[in-house]
């Protein structure tokens, strides 16, 4: 409503108003019930079928595309647009979003130890901690340290 009021309008509005909850007040017809049991066909409609499990890496490497399988990933790092696979041999680079891969990769394998850091399992060494406490990822064959933030330590609790 804006002001001055003018009395048709006002009597529009109101009558608008009055149609909405009377619609409302009918059985099954917008109530909150009505709704919640709607919401909740949806929610126990078909469950979305799992994504087959990632084999292959594809990768563009000039004018090839490289096939890299997945037992050789040591890791997968978020890298601005695009994420780095690294392997024992090198790395190479694809524009998939480590939030698309995650659910195509065998979550007993492949665990996220970062938001942008997910690594092969049996690719990891050892756990270090520092002086600050936190965990670092010594890698088989590989130089580089990976931190863990707190989100993940869990994962590397004691047996």
């Amino acid at each position: 409503m804006l002001k001055p009021v003018q009395a048709a309008r006002l009597r529009k509005t109101v009558d608008k108003l009055r149609q909405v909850l009377a619609r409302r007040a009918a059985p099954g017809g917008g109530s909150l019930e009505a709704t919640l049991g709607q919401l909740r066909h949806l929610l126990q409609g078909a469950p979305a079928a799992p994504q087959p499990l990632l084999k292959v890496v594809q990768a563009s490497v000039g004018n090839s595309i490289r096939l890299v399988p997945i037992e050789q990933v040591v890791y997968f790092e978020a890298a601005d647009k695009y994420v780095r696979v690294v392997c024992a041999d090198g790395e190479v680079l694809i524009r998939t979003p480590l939030k698309e891969l995650l659910p195509q990769l065998d979550a007993q394998l492949f665990w996220q130890v970062h938001r942008g850091t997910v690594v092969r399992a049996t690719a990891v060494e050892s756990v270090q901690r520092d002086e600050a406490g936190k965990l670092h990822l010594v890698l088989r064959g590989r130089p580089e340290r990976l931190a863990v933030s707190r989100l993940y330590a869990h994962l590397f609790k004691a047996m």
